[in-house]
């Protein structure tokens, strides 16, 4: 009887699980870093806005927790396909696709965010004339 060991066709190689809990990591702290702005963001807009014109910014509160809720909806759906590869070179593929993807979504985000902004500030100005 040989004593090496044969490793499971179902076993996942360590390397992997480091993998894919620092793509995981990576997605959380994506998350992390845009509820941050969020929170900081929907605070300066309740400080700075008083009760006549706070409902003209609850348009922009309402897109950034959308915005929010489909950020995190693709960081799990990235942690999924990556717990789904079948090798490496796949999940290399995921992640980059990703990164790219989110920068791209969150420059889009900001900008809109930026736009509503702009016009729920404007509009407050007119109010208030």
């Amino acid at each position: 009887m040989s004593s090496k060991k044969t490793k499971s066709p179902f076993e996942i190689p360590p390397e992997l699980s480091e993998l894919t809990e620092k793509n995981i990591e990576q997605a959380r702290a994506a998350y992390g870093h845009f509820m941050d702005f969020l929170t900081q963001s929907m605070n300066a807009w309740s400080g700075a806005a008083s009760n006549t014109t706070s409902s003209g910014f609850e348009g922009v509160q309402n897109r950034a927790v959308e915005f929010a809720k489909e950020n995190a909806e693709h960081s799990f759906t990235l942690a999924k396909e990556v717990a789904r590869a079948k090798d490496l070179q796949e999940i290399l593929a995921l992640q980059s696709k990703y990164a790219q993807t989110q920068m791209q979504t969150y420059t889009h985000q900001v900008q809109e965010l930026s736009r509503l902004m702009s016009e729920s500030m404007s509009k407050a100005m007119r109010d208030r004339q």
